[in-house]
């Protein structure tokens, strides 16, 4: 019988369900980085993603989906609405991480320009013909997540 290999360090200091691979996956792909980049510090619904990146809401909620799955993203039902907002992972290092990648897609001029559409999108919705019904983006979220820190 093979004797199974010695746990890392690492691995005794991370969370058990959180999974290294799936987190950094999570944030190697552009339409996942530019929906971090809008969620920011506000709860947004998914009507919002597919208006602002004009791309298929079935690909946006697939990409929400594995930015849940790797314990990035939170979401919650309102009504028919799906809202989403970014948690920060249970691995402390990866929280870090991922605070440090938000700070700099605030710098990117093309995450720059989606959230000004967005900006433009909760502000004059009558321009964004599939936003009229949607909720708008949560102050609430950032309230919860001050409290949650």
């Amino acid at each position: 019988m093979a004797k199974k290999p010695p746990r890392s360090n690492s691995s005794l200091t991370r969370p058990a369900h959180f999974k290294v691979e799936r987190f950094f996956q999570a944030l190697g792909d552009s339409t996942r980085l530019r929906l971090l980049n809008l969620m920011g510090d506000q709860e947004l619904c998914v009507c919002y993603f597919v208006e602002i990146l004009k791309q298929a809401q079935p690909k946006i909620s697939r990409h929400l989906a594995y930015l849940r799955r790797a314990g990035v993203v939170e979401a919650r039902r309102e009504g028919k609405w799906m809202h989403y907002r970014i948690t920060p992972p249970a691995d402390a290092g990866a929280a870090e991480l991922l605070r440090q990648t938000l700070a700099w897609l605030k710098q990117d001029r093309a995450m720059q320009a989606d959230r000004a559409r967005l900006g433009k999108a909760c502000c004059t919705p009558a321009k964004f013909t599939a936003l009229q019904a949607a909720p708008a983006p949560s102050a609430a979220a950032r309230t919860r997540r001050r409290k949650a820190r």
